[in-house]
């Protein structure tokens, strides 16, 4: 974010400028109030109450601002976020109520990608107060878990490979006193020999590894959190077009989603075992790449006919998931980019869940609708299975049709999850093709949030 001081504070009644929030309904009664010269200021700014407008209206030596929202009564994450990006350095205060949900927003709207490039020019940060003290902490965590997020998918591959995504789960491990370890090269042929098929064709300082760090009472019930770790995904032999190619460093989104979760349950101290398997590979070609046709033997003991090299993802966290079932756990969550289908049936913004029990799917929908990161739940069905089918092993990684392509990659999923294990999968796209008020172009986190409140609503923890 903007600035390493926090962006939202306590309200001491310190010194703050005004902000006044209004919707197109109410602007005329609001502006009766203000003086002639005030009100013509915000006519030149053309300023009627629509939804994340700014204006700045002169108030005697000084000024305030007013933000236009849908309700200023019901605030949601995003209504003060375009106030955050156009507002100059300063501290600020909501002058009537608080701003609630809105912390998240004001934060996340603060930030910017500057591991290579400074912005031309930069603005200090935005403070805003508020009398909820209570809210400030569980607030900033959790954009930082968003932000963190953005950070490792806008990393392009060369800088966010196997061997840095290691770094950043030793890094979460030492916050949080976690057990890390870290299986890698030759040695995944054989515990994680789907994940070494998939990465053994990249270059040394790319190798192949799988994360699993473990954190909390073994008494506590066992919560496995699985991400996707493709850090650049050529396709393999079933090489991509230039095009489809070009975004490829954002499909470790997966991976990066599940390290931020696993920082907000640690940092949250929720009643969980924690098991956290981060497989990380990078899908390249060399003379050693696996092959269309090849069949691979995985953790599970199923053999796995490859019909797509393009479709490696899947394959990893097979293995990942399999290695997540032997604890037993009360839940498994996953998060991957894993389909080109799920964004073509849903755009960027929802990510695709799937689930095997219809609660668990309820309360991660319910949660993301109450914090402005909605999922939506794609099926699971059980006449699709067939597809999958393969003449010369157990299973197939890729179906032929073109018919229900994340569903299929859910199913193939499903068969490493263990036997009644209850389990979701988000296929989420991790990027942000354009931005809105808090959420910037580039790498994003969706599904996230969702899964926060319910993991807080299920174990404890508010």
């Amino acid at each position: 974010m903007a600035d390493k001081q926090p962006l939202i504070q306590p309200d001491r009644g310190q010194e703050a400028i005004s902000i006044h929030l209004v919707n197109r309904d109410g602007f005329a009664g609001w502006v009766k109030k203000l003086s002639a010269s005030q009100r013509a200021a915000l006519e030149a700014q053309k300023f009627d109450g629509s939804g994340f407008q700014v204006g700045i209206v002169p108030e005697g030596d000084g000024w305030f601002a007013v933000g236009g929202v849908a309700d200023p009564d019901k605030l949601s994450s995003w209504c003060m976020a375009k106030l955050a990006e156009n507002l100059p350095a300063g501290t600020y205060r909501r002058a009537e109520g608080e701003p609630g949900p809105a912390l998240h927003g004001w934060q996340t709207a603060q930030y910017t990608f500057t591991r290579y490039k400074q912005p031309e020019r930069p603005v200090g940060p935005r403070v805003l107060l508020t009398r909820e003290a209570k809210a400030i902490e569980p607030a900033i965590a959790e954009a930082e878990a968003v932000c963190l997020v953005r950070d490792l998918v806008n990393s392009p591959a060369e800088d966010m490979g196997p061997a840095a995504l290691e770094e950043q789960c030793e890094t979460l491990a030492k916050k949080h006193s976690a057990t890390l370890k870290v299986t890698k090269g030759d040695a995944l042929e054989q515990g994680y020999p789907m994940v070494h098929a998939v990465g053994r064709a990249a270059a040394r300082h790319h190798a192949p590894r799988i994360m699993h760090l473990t954190w909390g009472k073994e008494s506590d019930p066992v919560l496995a959190i699985v991400g996707k770790g493709v850090c650049f995904d050529s396709g393999g032999l079933d090489v991509k077009s230039a095009t489809g190619m070009l975004l490829m460093k954002k499909d470790m989104g997966g991976a990066a989603h599940a390290i931020a979760l696993a920082d907000l349950v640690m940092g949250a101290g929720l009643p969980v075992r924690l098991h956290l398997l981060v497989p990380a590979v990078e899908n390249a070609i060399s003379g050693n790449s696996f092959r269309p046709g090849d069949v691979l033997r995985s953790r599970k003991g199923l053999t796995v006919e490859i019909g797509n090299t393009d479709a490696e993802g899947r394959l990893i966290l097979g293995d990942a998931l399999q290695r997540a079932s032997e604890e037993k756990p009360e839940l498994i969550l996953d998060f991957a980019t894993l389909t080109g289908a799920a964004r073509v049936a849903l755009g960027p913004d929802y990510p695709a869940l799937m689930a095997r029990r219809d609660e668990t799917a309820e309360a991660l929908i319910a949660a993301g609708k109450a914090h402005d990161d909605e999922p939506w739940r794609l099926p699971l069905p059980e006449a699709y299975r067939e597809w999958l089918n393969s003449d010369i092993a157990d299973t197939g990684n890729a179906h032929a049709n073109s018919f229900a392509g994340a569903s299929v990659a859910g199913l193939f999923l499903d068969k490493f999850v263990g036997e009644g294990i209850d389990w979701a999968h988000f296929d989420t796209f991790a990027w942000r093709p354009q931005a809105k008020p808090g959420r910037p172009k580039g790498g994003d986190a969706y599904g996230l949030r969702a899964a926060w409140y319910m993991l807080r609503a299920r174990f404890g923890g508010g």
